[in-house]
């Protein structure tokens, strides 16, 4: 059984991440460039925000968008 619910805000969060967050963007790009389609890079995107979610409250840190996404934007800019 699928948390519906959850599924949509997660998507939410992500779209909004993709307008907010140059790393978001950056990955979601790569996502795209690599040949999947909308929905899915969206996923991962999704997904990876999940992962950045788990790290800081498991290491008590705040959000930082360079350590998030530092090595998604370097790539993205070579």
């Amino acid at each position: 059984m699928r948390n519906t619910r959850l599924i949509d805000a997660l998507m939410r969060q992500a779209m909004a991440a993709l307008a907010g967050s140059p790393g978001a963007r950056a990955y979601y790009d790569r996502q795209r460039a690599r040949g999947l389609p909308h929905n899915a890079a969206l996923r991962h995107v999704s997904n990876r925000l999940v992962g950045i979610l788990h790290g800081c409250l498991a290491t008590h840190t705040t959000y930082d968008e360079a350590t998030a996404w530092g090595h998604h934007i370097a790539a993205s800019a070579a």
